[in-house]
């Protein structure tokens, strides 16, 4: 006899709600956690190095322009092939362009064995892509959290994060990144799926803010 099909973040959902019934509105207004492994693990990091200080809208349209001569996926030896010239006439930087460049000359070499870091814990797959240029702690949270889906990271840096902590918990301002391992020492160990709810949170919020400004 076949049981129902658990979902993937059941137990975390569940946990959260325990933990601070803040969670449950979250949960019912927007569903079960739809975090799923993004099995492009270069693409995702690619595009993380593109997608820095510029609006999302501008990065879509380079990371277009270059997976349209790398193929899908920005395939790493293919991007090498392409040069400084081409890379950077897609709409790059110079200093982005050779963080992409660097990073593909690492996978293509073998120094950063990007299929191999799942095997490894939270902290040492940071310190490992961090050695590569363009690569910082935030950009390595993101790996853990989208590629990996790693179940109790927590992007202090994250600026969007730090103010959906200040709703979430009704504060006056931001949180420190020393003061949200505090705040969220409750939701562990699943603090991963206490941010995909948090990043739910902050899209509410702008939709009311937009259904606002449009009334006035």
């Amino acid at each position: 006899m076949s049981g129902v099909r658990k979902r993937p973040w059941d137990e975390a959902e569940k946990h959260l709600v325990r933990a601070d019934r803040r969670f449950a509105p979250l949960v019912d207004r927007h569903g079960p956690c739809k975090l799923r492994p993004y099995r492009d693990r270069f693409g995702m990091l690619v595009r993380s190095i593109v997608s820095q200080q510029i609006s999302s809208k501008a990065a879509e349209t380079i990371s277009g322009r270059l997976e349209a001569l790398t193929g899908k996926g920005f395939e790493p030896a293919r991007l090498l092939g392409l040069g400084e010239d081409q890379v950077r006439a897609c709409g790059l930087s110079g200093q982005k362009t050779r963080y992409v460049l660097g990073l593909a000359a690492d996978v293509v070499e073998g120094r950063v064995r990007l299929h191999h870091l799942h095997k490894s814990d939270d902290e040492t797959i940071i310190a490992e892509l961090t050695k590569v240029k363009g690569i910082g702690r935030w950009t390595a949270e993101m790996f853990l959290i989208f590629s990996l889906n790693r179940p109790d990271v927590l992007p202090v840096d994250d600026l969007g994060i730090r103010n959906a902590l200040r709703l979430f918990h009704g504060l006056e301002g931001a949180p420190t990144p020393k003061e949200c391992p505090v705040l969220t020492e409750p939701w562990r160990p699943y603090r991963t799926v206490a941010m995909w709810y948090l990043w739910r949170l902050l899209e509410d919020e702008a939709e009311k803010a937009g259904a606002k400004q449009s009334k006035s």
